[in-house]
């Protein structure tokens, strides 16, 4: 585990820097706070956290797994990361996994009940389980995601799992922020092939057919129909075909073919140089995506910018307009505006 000294910045607030040593030095209630900072929405609280993923950047190993869970609701994905991420634990790994809760639209509540779901994972001194609320959040991710997975991977975690809220369109999102993505389906859960999406089929990786202890028969003859789904989709990794691996949560068959395979995967990619090229696309993506969400967090937080946002909110809903129409007047003005001053 990194245990090198931060250096020190007087302009940044004492507390982080404490926060920031002891993330490095495996702390888990300061990762646990530093996740619940990375997660505020406060402005001052998103200038700290920004602050606090600078000062732990560098400390993080130099190699690491990321990968996603995901799948339909009931698939099991819960307890196969608590199967996998012990198999991984017994091969010297240190696990971290960040679980995202769908968020109820009308209460904007989360059951937050991971960690009762992974006993074993929660417990155990080498792992670390956080479960968070999607807030809304498509992509079956929550936005301080990346962020929580760079303070796991501070504190020596070499193996961070993201567990997403569901499978669906949109879930393709979480691909930009690991390595790999894992795909937990089940048998006999109606016209499996209509059911899923072929967005999420494009960056499969591996894929668990779930509850093999349930229904042996059915859950081998849908190992076959995915591999004949997923042979003639273009291949992620040159070289690299989805494997289609029959499994138990329950009673851990299957779980040693999922880890081999992710170690595969992963010694190959990084061989060949497609991880780490991998990663450079999702920093940019990052930086993108930062500097879309603070032009947009300028113009809504000015008082120019949210008084002429609240008129032509109105204006919108009237339906007296298109509202596309009304958002480039909206940044044409703001844009003005700033070429003025």
């Amino acid at each position: 585990m990194n245990r090198t000294r931060l250096n020190s910045d007087t302009n940044e607030h004492p507390h982080l820097r404490a926060m920031a040593e002891a993330v490095c030095h495996g702390d888990r209630a300061a990762l646990s706070r530093a996740i619940t900072l990375v997660e505020s929405t406060r402005d001052a609280d998103r200038i700290h956290a920004t602050q606090l993923l600078d000062m732990v950047w560098s400390k993080r190993p130099a190699k690491t797994l990321r990968f996603a869970v995901t799948g339909p609701p009931g698939a099991g994905k819960s307890t196969l990361i608590e199967r996998l991420g012990s198999h991984m634990l017994a091969r010297d790994r240190r696990v971290a996994v960040l679980a995202v809760d769908p968020t109820s639209r009308r209460t904007g509540g989360s059951i937050l009940g991971d960690k009762t779901r992974m006993p074993r994972l929660a417990t155990h001194p080498e792992a670390f389980v956080r479960p968070s609320p999607s807030a809304g959040n498509l992509g079956g991710v929550t936005r301080s995601t990346r962020d929580a997975v760079v303070l796991c991977e501070a504190a020596g975690f070499d193996t961070t799992i993201v567990e997403t809220v569901g499978v669906g369109q949109s879930e393709v999102e979480v691909d930009n922020l690991v390595d790999f993505v894992v795909l937990v389906l089940l048998a006999g859960a109606g016209d499996e092939l209509q059911g899923i999406k072929r967005g999420i089929l494009e960056v499969v990786d591996v894929l668990a057919v779930n509850k093999l202890d349930v229904d042996r028969e059915a859950a081998l003859a849908a190992r076959r129909l995915y591999r004949t789904a997923l042979s003639i989709m273009e291949p992620r990794f040159e070289g690299w075909r989805a494997p289609v691996v029959a499994c138990s949560a329950v009673s851990g068959e299957g779980i040693e073919e999922i880890a081999d395979a992710l170690d595969r995967l992963d010694v190959a990619t990084t061989d060949s140089g497609t991880k780490q090229r991998r990663r450079s696309d999702q920093l940019r993506n990052w930086f993108t995506n930062s500097v879309r969400d603070l032009i947009v967090e300028r113009v809504l937080t000015t008082p120019a910018g949210a008084g002429r946002m609240d008129s032509l909110l109105d204006e919108a809903a009237s339906g007296s307009r298109n509202p596309t129409a009304l958002a480039r007047e909206l940044v044409a003005e703001l844009a003005t505006r700033e070429a003025v001053t």
